[in-house]
């Protein structure tokens, strides 16, 4: 839901967003690209498709950025550990382009406590978890724990 909030407060500040979904084959995740691309475009589907588009990309997000012509990279922070970590990566994207500028926003207070890690952990005991995540994550994390047993 964090995303979602991210997004729509997005759609104030630049008249376009496209979500990026990164190919990384050093992280163990749980869906596989395809999967998330396809949550995340059921999620927004109530966005206008000429405002909100999702993608998937390989390599660094900055390069995506410049290939798709884009100005900005919106990221959402929480806490202090998620800026530690995003000014670190805004510092080195703008060394590798300064052309694109990294904007922060502050998650949504009703969405601080919560990160994919912690969901996926209850998801996988069988909690309820669907007041944290659009319903179609909700419905894509309980069928993959079902499937897994």
């Amino acid at each position: 839901m964090g995303h979602l909030s991210l997004v729509e407060r997005g759609l104030f500040l630049f008249d376009k967003i496209i979500v990026a979904v990164a190919r990384n084959s050093a992280k163990a995740a749980l869906f596989s690209v395809e999967e998330r691309v396809e949550m995340l475009r059921d999620s927004l589907s109530g966005y206008d498709p000429a405002r909100v588009e999702v993608d998937s990309f390989e390599g660094l997000l900055v390069e995506y950025a410049r290939e798709r012509q884009a100005t900005a990279l919106l990221r959402g922070l929480r806490a202090t550990a998620d800026f530690e970590y995003e000014f670190q990566m805004a510092m080195v994207n703008r060394h590798l382009e300064e052309s694109v500028q990294s904007v922060f926003l502050m998650t949504d207070y009703r969405w601080l406590y919560i990160s994919s890690t912690i969901v996926k952990e209850a998801a996988s005991y069988g909690a309820d978890v669907s007041a944290m995540v659009p319903p179609p994550v909700a419905a894509c994390l309980q069928k993959k724990f079902q499937q897994r047993g």
